[in-house]
């Protein structure tokens, strides 16, 4: 096409959609994330008493004292039967590699965090540590682009939420807390992905794993009943249930604990929305029009 000879208002409207498409475009391979299904019905979540002193107790075998215990970390979760719709889930956590698709297409802010910032937290994780997760010039560390986003916000993981869901025309969102925890045990309330016996060797966590994360899948006899994976270890995830102003719920353990009562699926732990931390990352929610 000679662009030359088209009229000025229509050589601007096609330079103008070819801005928008270019917006949008992550790549001629780019696809959906893959998912598995969640069938609607009830199921099971929290812990009883006595799941609550079994993670109590892996806890103290762990680490050699009672802090979890002390501090009650297990003490708020309530067991009870609910209902959820059907809905999809994706399989793995968001990766890097994916991650930088919506990056590079929308100019959004890669994962990083200042000096500054991280002592802010207060976190016992030393700034060091978060530069093999940080981002350089926009590209994900090297070897790590199977490995889970982290160092984002939960605003961040909103917005690659709403990035795909432009892309696909489907609605994609973070999981809220009930959506999350059924794909990660069953309907039956499982202790754990797997069963109601902790196995370190099902999940990427302090007690076997190389203290770090690891390529998203790589657990695969730790999956769900439902198929998804590192539902216990890797990272925290986080959801889309609100616990007091400013913070949401996050689940799942991390590579940094042991035990592993916090690896359950019923533990729930609040952060604030806008923490960018080194053991959290995400998953996201398609939802299925009822």
């Amino acid at each position: 096409m000679n662009v030359q000879k088209l009229p000025t208002i229509v050589f601007l409207v096609a330079l103008f959609a070819v801005c928008v498409n270019t917006s949008l475009t992550a790549g001629d391979d780019w696809t959906s994330p893959e998912t598995v299904q969640i069938p609607a019905g009830s199921f099971v979540m929290g812990s009883d008493p006595n799941e609550r002193e079994y993670a109590y107790r892996l806890d103290e075998a762990a680490y050699g004292h009672s802090r979890t215990r002390k501090w009650k970390w297990y003490d708020g979760e309530v067991r009870k039967t609910v209902n959820t719709p059907t809905y999809q889930i994706t399989k793995t956590l968001v990766t890097n590699y994916q991650y930088s698709d919506f990056v590079k297409a929308t100019g959004h802010p890669p994962p990083e965090v200042n000096s500054k910032t991280w002592a802010g937290y207060g976190l016992i994780h030393p700034y060091s540590r978060t530069r093999r997760h940080a981002w350089a010039g926009g590209i994900p560390p090297k070897g790590r682009g199977g490995h889970p986003v982290v160092l984002v916000s939960i605003n961040d993981a909103s917005a690659y939420a709403s990035w795909v869901s432009q892309k696909t025309g489907q609605t994609w969102r973070l999981p809220n807390e009930l959506e999350w925890e059924k794909a990660a045990r069953g309907v039956s309330g499982y202790v754990f992905p797997w069963g109601n016996t902790y196995d370190a060797s099902r999940l990427n966590s302090h007690d076997l794993g190389p203290f770090d994360t690891l390529p998203v899948g790589s657990y695969p006899d730790g999956a769900s009943p439902f198929g998804m994976h590192d539902a216990a270890g890797q990272v925290f995830e986080w959801t889309s249930t609100q616990a007091g102003k400013g913070r949401y719920i996050a689940k799942g353990g991390s590579w940094d604990d042991k035990g592993c009562g916090v690896c359950r699926p019923a533990a729930r732990h609040s952060r604030p929305a806008s923490l960018k931390h080194i053991l959290i990352g995400f998953r996201l929610v398609h939802v299925i029009p009822q």
